[in-house]
């Protein structure tokens, strides 16, 4: 005669947990954290259909160079040369995919100073009344009036990475970073939820090189 196996503690709740969310008609937060990437988002360009066309010529697409970690996103082999006040340029400028409803820009601190141009923090997409400039692409001159932008720090999570962590849309949270000489605290992290994300946080380089994420041994997310 086999023994009849008794579930563990924790299977057991694991268990009656998944089941009074699927009566609830969600999905269970994750028993443990969430495996959270921390990178580092260098310079770029996203871009509409009518205005790639315009700097690539008519019927341009944007092919891909590199496949992000957010599904479907990716860095393409297209690239630009932004121009600001006084003539000064950031070249090979990469355009990120897929193509966007409308056209911006997201430098660091230390681009906006090479610039020579005071740039706002702001999350993407919210673009009235920041600074433009002219992107030079292979066919055409892009003036823009507005759209360049320091993006606002950010994290990507699913529903049920947002359940984890006590957070909705558009709260904030505190990212730790721990690396062998420096141990960093960036608050007001904007949360972005999306049943399509993946957890995911976004900093700038200036901040990514502050912080010595290449090196850090760990990062964490925290409420405070």
């Amino acid at each position: 005669m086999s023994a009849l196996l008794t579930p563990s503690r924790p299977v057991v709740e694991s268990l009656v947990r998944s089941a009074l969310f699927r009566q609830l008609g969600q999905e269970a937060p994750p028993a443990a954290a969430p495996t959270l990437l921390v990178n580092s988002s260098a310079r770029h360009m996203h871009i509409s259909p009518e205005n790639l066309e315009l700097l690539f010529g008519p019927g341009a697409k944007l092919t891909v160079h590199k496949w992000l970690y957010q599904e479907g996103q990716f860095a393409s082999e297209q690239t630009v040369t932004l121009i600001g006040p006084r003539r000064r340029v950031i070249p090979n400028l990469r355009i990120l995919g897929p193509c966007r409803s409308l056209t911006q820009i997201e430098l660091a601190l230390t681009d906006s100073v090479q610039l020579g141009m005071d740039i706002p923090i702001r999350m993407s997409g919210d673009i009235a009344g920041t600074p433009g400039g002219y992107v030079m692409g292979p066919k055409a001159m892009l003036e823009m009036k507005d759209g360049i932008i320091r993006a606002a720090r950010h994290v990507h999570m699913s529903p049920a990475d947002a359940r984890f962590y006590k957070v909705k849309h558009l709260d904030r949270i505190t990212l730790h970073v721990t690396a062998p000489y420096c141990n960093t605290r960036f608050d007001d992290l904007i949360v972005r939820v999306d049943p399509s994300f993946k957890p995911e946080v976004h900093i700038d380089t200036d901040e990514a090189n502050a912080c010595d994420l290449e090196r850090a041994s760990k990062v964490e997310l925290s409420k405070s």
